[in-house]
């Protein structure tokens, strides 16, 4: 009966930390967070995996699909043309607004890059159009996107 125990004991510890795996095992992601009404956008991407995650506004919802070769290759595109890597990001403190996260963590355009600080100004029309993107992918994948 022990081992019994000690075994459902062990699958449910191997469980649960796999059921993490899914947040720090990805190759692209895009976050959006804070606010004066905190909310937290999550899109991370493994291969053509796609994990969406909402909560704020009283709503909260989570979702997998699944992006094309192309749409993976367009959004690599993107990040490419606007020279996602080259972005400055400015230091000034600024609190209390919704700030973007987007992290590439393998390829030509590995980087991690945030606009909590805003982004200087001769780059934010090619931040814009980079996290347009992510949102495009959000709205026509995600149905009742917030």
């Amino acid at each position: 009966m022990k081992k019994l125990i000690a075994i459902l004991f062990l699958i449910m510890i191997t469980v649960s930390c796999n059921s993490q795996k899914v947040y720090s095992d990805f190759d692209i992601s895009y976050s959006k967070s804070g606010g004066y009404a905190p909310i937290y956008e999550n899109l991370l991407i493994k291969g053509n995996e796609a994990h969406y995650s909402f909560e704020g506004q009283g709503k909260k919802s989570k979702t997998t699909f699944k992006l094309t070769s192309e749409e993976i290759q367009n959004l690599n595109q993107v990040l490419t043309q606007n020279n996602f890597r080259h972005i400055a990001e400015d230091h000034k403190k600024i609190y209390d607004r919704v700030a973007v996260s987007i992290n590439v963590k393998n390829g030509e355009n590995s980087a991690n890059k945030t606009d909590a600080s805003m982004i200087m100004p001769q780059f934010q029309k090619n931040w814009d159009q980079i996290v347009n993107t992510f949102q495009n992918i959000i709205s026509k994948n995600v149905k009742n996107t917030p």
